[in-house]
C-alpha cells in the first residue's frame, strides 16, 4: 500500500447492545409513560371511569326528577277538575269544614296529660 493512498475504510457494525441501547431503552421508556399516562393522565382509564360514574349517578336523578314531574302533572290536573280534590286539598291544609259540620280534635292520650296545665293546688279543708 502507497503511503499517498489513504488506507480504505472498512465499515464494521456497532454491536447489538448498542443498538438495543439505542433504539430499545428509549422505546420501552415511551412506552412506560404512554401506558402511565394511559392510566392515569388527564382522559385517563381512571378519570373515564370517575366520569362514567358520575353520569350515571345523574342519570338517575333525572330518572327521578322526571317521574316527580309525572306526579307533579297528575295532580295538577286533579286539582283543576276534580272539586273533590281541592275539598280534601282544603280540609287537610287549611283546617275548612263545611257549614254543618262539627269538628272534633283528639289527641293521644300521653299528649294529653304532657300539654295540660297544672291543677290548681287543693286548698285544705
Amino acid at each position: 500500500m502507497p503511503i499517498d493512498q489513504p488506507a480504505p475504510r472498512v465499515l464494521t457494525r456497532p454491536p447489538a447492545s448498542s443498538l438495543r441501547r439505542r433504539f430499545v431503552v428509549p422505546a420501552l421508556i415511551l412506552a412506560s409513560v404512554l401506558i402511565v399516562d394511559a392510566l392515569v393522565g388527564e382522559k385517563g382509564y381512571r378519570q373515564v371511569n370517575a366520569v362514567e360514574r358520575e353520569r350515571a349517578a345523574l342519570d338517575a336523578q333525572i330518572e327521578q326528577l322526571r317521574l316527580e314531574n309525572a306526579a307533579l302533572r297528575r295532580r295538577i290536573v286533579r286539582l283543576r277538575h276534580d272539586p273533590r280534590a281541592i275539598e280534601e286539598l282544603a280540609r287537610r291544609d287549611l283546617g275548612l269544614i263545611k257549614p254543618g259540620e262539627k269538628l272534633f280534635i283528639i289527641r293521644d292520650r300521653d299528649e294529653a296529660l304532657e300539654n295540660a296545665p297544672e291543677p290548681p293546688p287543693r286548698s285544705p279543708r
